[in-house]
């Protein structure tokens, strides 16, 4: 009897698929975590995190009670961790060809319609796509019809699975993809296992089915012999680690996972909730990891104890203060812009659902030693949650991880809408734009373009918080030879940003404050002094100019670049997959200093800024009426930004 297809998928036995689903309702698959799209390595960089903080002493194995009942029913609870949407694409009339599709590019044929894989292929030439190719989660929609007790969907599925073991024996170290994908391979294999046995309506694994524990047992080996350490990678493995114990009753691999949950937890996210991946879309990602690290333990018998959700508490706040006046993050870092997940019971619940539920946060302001600045004028009870503003700046160690050389930079949004915006994350190929992406180049900082970065540590050498604006100064050397501080003010009402870059030099350089703007947004240089941003028909308009301080402007002081590939500039990367044309303002100084005082005013679309200036006695006063409101900003002889009135 012919196969009938429902909605695009393939059934056995002239059965419709929906009715083998109402009949058998498969394995349960837990929720996706907000996982990022790409993949999370550097090909030729090493993965090790060494873990560098105490560990965590309450992450143990359960009671001899929960012990023995564990031991009698032959094997605890593990539920499979899903697919994290790498299988979306890829539906099971797709797998039944041997089609594999990821990421938006077009779905490809990896095999010869059989189910014999070629697992060298990658002909996009894209690390992430080979990674997920490798992971096998583009099975997941035939992992899950096979768990209805599709036929077709268990054999291709298996065929495919057992392909990939024999193609691939172990160990499979020598290939990266294979070598990285190892903890997600492990979670599939878990999950094909589970689908065998739901879709076969057996408790115990068919004889030709036993290749999937020695296939568990090498992966469980590989993870053993192969820790990634204290970060995201570690913790997935260790989950998967943890996970081979629970499904085959092996105590030895759950305690060494519990070790390595403890090391890794108090790194991962410090005493301040930061995470030490130095992303903001990272962050969010283990947040929901470690809660899930959690919730496995304790489903297999062991007691996740109390670290694990205590970090998580004070990473929640991080989060909600790393929220912008948009309900997105601040995109920082290997960051796609990302909304912030509303989770109930948290400063999140308020954060990521707009002041719509959940309990207003208390803290308007957080400084974080791992290196961050989060701020906003409100949290929307005297406005609406988006007409408020909200920034970042970025400091501290030194670049790591999944971090970019954004330090002293600027992200800010103001009257429903992004003013000043990160370069974004290009992905993990080993290009140019990966290279644009994470240089000092695509973000908001002073730049210096003759000199190679250092990657430096970047020091928060004073700050005062008012009622009405906020004080930063940040200092390091970016280069060899070269100093450079930046003093911030924020003020609200009017919303405004001023920024006052100095750098020196032992030799003659180029000195560039970056402005990068959104790409819906067309700026037009004025004068050495001005330029505007606005989208058509928007009620709201960006006015930034500099205003000459110990340092009269020169000609070409303001350039407008944008969508420039020599070099690269006037980009952004709101996802992996979608570059756009974005204006960048580049106020430019030349010699062995600077002294580059900028101003950044949202204004309504017929709203303008007037200025004067002004000494007052050491003092140096910049008198501004912005959109009607006037204010006073001065500069004080050791270089302090202050509101005056």
């Amino acid at each position: 009897m012919t196969g009938l297809v429902v909605a695009g998928v393939a059934s056995s036995g002239g059965v419709a698929t929906a009715q083998v689903a109402a009949d058998n309702p498969g394995i349960v698959v837990a929720e996706d975590l907000p996982e990022l799209p790409g993949a999370q390595f550097v090909p030729g960089a090493t993965n090790v995190i060494p873990a560098t903080e105490a560990p965590a002493n309450d992450i143990k194995a359960g009671s001899a009670k929960a012990m023995a009942e564990e031991e009698a029913a032959a094997a605890g609870t593990y539920t499979c961790p899903g697919f994290s949407s790498v299988d979306d694409a890829t539906p099971l009339s797709y797998l039944m060809q041997d089609y594999y599709a990821w990421g938006g590019f077009k779905a490809y044929k990896v095999g010869n319609g059989s189910g014999n894989i070629n697992w060298k292929l990658n002909p996009y030439n894209n690390p992430s796509w080979y990674m997920w190719f490798h992971s096998l989660r583009w099975l997941g929609q035939g992992i899950i019809a096979a768990s209805q007790g599709d036929a077709n969907a268990i054999a291709r599925v298996t065929t495919i699975v057992s392909d990939w073991v024999i193609d691939n024996p172990y160990s499979w170290k020598g290939n990266v993809g294979a070598w990285e994908s190892t903890m997600h391979r492990t979670n599939v294999i878990i999950c094909t296992r589970q689908a065998v046995l739901a879709g076969l309506k057996v408790t115990t694994l068919p004889p030709r089915y036993l290749w999937l524990d020695k296939a568990l047992l090498d992966h469980a080996a590989f993870l053993t012999y192969n820790w990634s350490g204290a970060w995201n990678h570690g913790t997935d493995e260790s989950i998967a680690l943890f996970g081979v114990g629970c499904t085959l009753n092996r105590q030895d691999y759950k305690n060494l996972a519990q070790q390595r949950l403890a090391a890794g937890i108090t790194t991962a996210i410090d005493s301040q909730g930061s995470t030490n991946e130095q992303s903001t879309a990272y962050a969010q990602f283990n947040y929901s990891l470690w809660g899930r690290a959690a919730d496995v333990l304790r489903a297999c018998g062991a007691d996740p104890g109390t670290t694990i959700t205590a970090r998580r508490a004070l990473m929640a706040k991080w989060l909600a203060l790393a929220t912008n006046s948009l309900g997105d993050l601040h995109q920082i870092g290997d960051s796609e812009v990302v909304r912030t997940a509303p989770v109930a019971g948290t400063p999140l619940e308020y954060a990521g659902s707009g002041g719509t539920a959940g309990v207003t946060p208390p803290w308007r302001v957080g400084l974080y030693s791992a290196g961050y600045v989060f701020g906003r004028s409100g949290w929307g009870t005297s406005a609406t949650f988006a007409d408020q503003a909200s920034y970042s700046i970025r400091y501290g160690p030194a670049r790591r991880l999944h971090g970019h050389s954004d330090h002293m930079s600027l992200t800010y949004a103001a009257r429903g809408r992004d003013i000043v915006i990160d370069g974004g994350h290009a992905g993990y190929q080993n290009d140019a734009w990966r290279t644009w992406a994470k240089s000092p180049f695509a973000h908001s900082s002073m730049t210096t373009p003759l000199s190679a970065d250092r990657l430096p540590a970047t020091k928060l050498t004073r700050y005062a918080l008012n009622s009405t604006s906020d004080f930063y100064e940040f200092s390091d050397a970016p280069g060899t030879g070269i100093s450079r501080v930046r003093a911030t003010l924020v003020v609200r009402n009017p919303d405004l940003v001023v920024t006052l870059d100095r750098g020196s030099a032992k030799t003659s350089q180029q000195f560039q404050t970056l402005w990068h703007l959104p790409s819906d947004q067309q700026a037009t240089v004025y004068s050495r002094t001005t330029a505007i941003a606005m989208r058509a028909g928007d009620d709201t308009r960006t006015i930034l100019f500099q205003v000459p301080y110990r340092q009269a402007l020169p000609r070409g002081a303001i350039l407008l670049k944008q969508a420039q590939t020599r070099p690269i500039q006037g980009w952004h990367y709101p996802k992996i997959t979608t570059r756009r044309s974005a204006p960048t303002l580049m106020f430019a100084r030349a010699g062995s200093t600077a002294s580059i005082l900028s101003f950044i005013a949202p204004v309504r679309a017929t709203g303008s800024v007037t200025y004067r200036t002004r000494w007052s006695g050491t003092t140096y006063v910049v008198d501004l009426t912005v959109a009607g409101v006037r204010t006073s900003i001065g500069i004080t002889a050791g270089g302090s930004l202050v509101r005056l009135a």
